[in-house]
């Protein structure tokens, strides 16, 4: 159930970043091509984001987490290659500049999708703090 949640609201922030960004249009079904660049963005987010974070750890440090936007640039761009080549669906990014905005779009809108979404696996519990007198 999880999955599928944090797949929606991928879906959604992609569709955020198709209507506020210039430079990232969906063309054909756009049902079908955001719900395969959903998956494809979670996917290389899963595997390729790590090792490019890797690579760039010197750089991120130095310039204090800056980079960071940077790298969820090039893993949208690439998504969205891997998505309208691979996959043949019209999510396409115009270079890097509409990607890294995309992908502020992405996490902003992600970020709030998931404070906003209910937690089902995390179950609220009440702890009673018990004061020991000696």
């Amino acid at each position: 159930m999880r999955l599928l949640l944090r797949w929606i609201i991928t879906a959604i922030a992609l569709v955020a970043a198709v209507f506020i960004v210039p430079g990232i249009t969906v063309e054909g079904n756009a049902y079908i091509a955001i719900a395969i660049t959903a998956v494809v963005l979670g996917l290389v987010n899963a595997f390729v984001r790590p090792l490019l974070q890797i690579a760039a750890c010197g750089l991120i440090v130095l310039t204090m987490g800056l980079a960071l936007p940077f790298i969820n640039g090039l893993t949208l761009w690439l998504a969205s290659y891997i998505s309208s080549q691979w996959f043949g669906v019209g999510f396409r990014v115009d270079g890097f500049w509409p990607a890294f905005w995309g992908a502020i779009i992405v996490s902003v809108v992600s970020f709030i999708l998931s404070v906003l979404a209910p937690d089902q696996e995390r179950p609220t519990t009440n702890i009673e703090v018990r004061r020991n007198d000696w």
